[in-house]
């Protein structure tokens, strides 16, 4: 099945596993809140929101409907009837067609009901020739029919869903190939298609199929169920009863489990499992399926923002980690998300505040303009979905804004190319170079160079020899990709060596620096226990020893707070109040007093040498 598969995602494109699909979610909720805050804010609420004890069907009442009741009460028998069919209208086969399981003599309420049918069949046609197979699943009362042609059929008490059990994917072509010898670990078959289609629609089969019947009394009205599940409430034509929710469930299904649809598949296996469900899980299932309706609506593909094997990481997470320490990671990705904005936020206001450079290193961000500028050209390289493109393209706006910040940048209108296009004048601010940070900034450069040159050609050598790519345009960009997502925090050092020259730290956005440091050391406390790629684990820690230096030289090149200043105030004595108690001056005013004394002696000195020149240039005109 591998050569069917979906194609794997590029070199250094690998995402962070589990921890890094809950922090995407965290980061998504934390931005809904915020805009419907915003939102609530501007409105003044949505709407008058009814008390905290008044139910659903108090609710619905009090707009004038008639709160209904389940027809299924507690201990209620029912029977199970489950069809297989190429047709997805409502099943009407009955008389042609066994079940494919039935099973009788259920009861309602029972949890303990869960059972399990596996069998083998030859594989039917539909699947064969592209279409669809589908569930068709009924649920009548026990003794019932849910053949409308039976005199023993009810209709309103008829509970019927379907869903395929089959699944459309894309598999991506590429045509790639090795950039010295020409070959590819590609079958020819995939080259070819490459050749003429980026992607080709595949059939997909999963196995298993859970049966949920949703137990629930709330007095639901009709007209006030709220979404999404308004469209699995249904009612009997006279608004007091309201069927049992029957659920499909396959949110447990991994993409990963999914197996193609050929002329060579003879057999298929089937599971279907019958399982009671709590109202409270059949709306978080609901959710997800509501998330999946609206990217399907917004654009498909384009507003996809979790690939299968995202989700399946998700879920993979959701089994296998302890239940606490799951609810640890959430509440803790929650803390990372803001700790991002806010660090997102300081960053902003220091730069927008900044009109003196001195101390910070210009270069780092003009590389850093440099990396997100590769990193863009990258993903839209390599047909990455839209929301990421936009995301990654307003991270390089704002990148080139900081650099008129540290930069004179201005457009020489008397020169120009082509004698259309104004000439671009890009000179370096004065405190940048007074205070001798530009000549640290550069001789940290230069000794950066010494290990950065050289890791970045044996990377070159490597990705060239081993790694296929579409062409040289790709390799160059893979190749810096790679590079960056590898040794770019190497890129933090110069400001450490400007920090070291200046014996200085005060320059720094250390709120910034403060919550990226909080947020690194989260992911250093989960990066052994939330399964992650071995790089991610390896730079969480690089990126700690960055920071501890950071701490290092904060405490290093700590402000004394006792030392006055020419006014007689300091940081412990912001007034004067305590010197001046004292009955004695401070040391810097009698720093004070020393110096302009030894000014006006030098003064003076300067008076009695100019004193003879002038009688003697008085005596010079006397003869004259």
């Amino acid at each position: 099945m591998a050569d069917v598969a979906e194609a794997a995602p590029a070199e250094g494109e690998q995402g962070q596993g589990a921890w890094g699909i809950i922090k995407g979610m965290a980061m998504r909720m934390f931005t809904i809140y915020c805009i419907s805050s915003v939102i609530k804010g501007f409105t003044g609420g949505f709407g008058p929101s009814a008390p905290a004890n008044l139910t659903a069907g108090a609710a619905g009442a009090a707009k004038g409907g008639v709160p209904a009741r389940n027809m299924f009460d507690l201990g209620t028998n029912f029977d199970l009837y489950v069809y297989l069919s190429p047709l997805e209208r409502r099943f009407d086969g009955f008389d042609v067609e066994e079940p494919f399981w039935l099973r009788k003599g259920l009861t309602y309420g029972d949890w303990d009901s869960e059972e399990t049918i596996a069998r083998v069949i030859p594989t039917p046609n539909s699947l064969l020739k592209n279409n669809s197979l589908y569930l068709h699943v009924f649920v009548v009362r026990a003794g019932a029919s849910p053949d409308p042609k039976n005199r023993a059929h009810v209709k309103r008490e008829t509970m019927h869903t379907s869903k395929p059990m089959n699944k459309y994917k894309k598999k991506f072509y590429k045509k790639t190939a090795n950039l010295i010898t020409g070959k590819s670990e590609q079958s020819e078959e995939d080259q070819k298609k490459a050749e003429v289609m980026t992607h080709e629609i595949l059939n997909f089969y999963h196995p298993n199929m859970t049966i949920n019947l949703v137990l629930d009394h709330t007095q639901w009205t009709k007209g006030a169920v709220p979404p999404p599940l308004d469209e699995a409430v249904h009612f009997d034509p006279a608004a007091v009863q309201y069927q049992p929710i029957l659920f499909l469930n396959t949110y447990w299904n991994l993409g990963s489990d999914y197996m193609p649809i050929n002329e060579t598949v003879k057999e298929l296996n089937i599971s279907f499992t019958y399982q009671p469900l709590s109202m409270f899980k059949f709306q978080l299932y609901a959710s997800q399926q509501m998330k999946n309706k609206w990217s399907s609506m917004l654009g498909g593909d384009l507003m996809q923002d979790d690939s299968d094997d995202d989700q399946d990481a998700l879920k993979q997470a959701l089994i296998e980690t302890n239940p606490i320490l799951l609810g640890i990671t959430v509440f803790v990705s929650l803390l990372h998300t803001v700790f991002e904005f806010l660090a997102f936020k300081n960053d902003i206001q220091f730069w927008k505040n900044k009109k003196n450079v001195e101390g910070l290193s210009v270069r780092s961000v003009v590389w850093g303009v440099f990396q997100s500028l590769i990193v863009f050209l990258y993903i839209c390289d390599n047909d990455t979905n839209f929301v990421i493109k936009v995301s990654v393209f307003v991270g390089l706006l704002i990148e080139c804004w900081k650099l008129p910040k540290c930069m004179n940048i201005e457009l020489n209108r008397e020169e120009k190319y082509l004698g259309i296009i104004p000439k671009i004048k890009i000179s370096d601010k004065v405190g940048y170079v007074e205070s001798d940070t530009k000549e640290y900034d550069q001789l940290a450069f230069k000794y950066l160079s010494w290990a950065l040159y050289p890791l970045l050609a044996g990377y070159a050598i490597y990705s060239v020899i081993y790694v296929e790519q579409k062409g040289w345009y790709s390799w160059v960009l893979n190749m810096l990709y790679g590079f960056l997502l590898t040794f770019g925090f190497i890129m933090m050092t110069p400001q450490l060596f400007i920090n070291y020259k200046m014996k200085s730290v005060a320059h720094l956005p250390w709120r910034m620096l403060t919550y990226k440091f909080i947020n690194t050391f989260i992911d250093d406390l989960f990066a052994f226990v939330i399964r992650m790629p071995t790089m991610y684990r390896i730079g969480c820690f690089r990126d700690d020893i960055i920071f501890l230096i950071y701490l290092y030289q904060r405490w290093a090149y700590r402000v004394d707070l006792t030392r006055t200043n020419e006014y007689g105030t300091s940081g412990a004595d912001p007034d004067g109040s305590l010197a001046a108690a004292d009955g004695s001056e401070t040391p810097a005013i009698e720093d004070k007093k020393e110096d302009e004394a030894e000014t006006s002696g030098k003064m003076e000195k300067k008076k009695e040498e100019e004193q003879p020149a002038k009688k003697k240039s008085a005596k010079a005109k006397k003869v004259d």
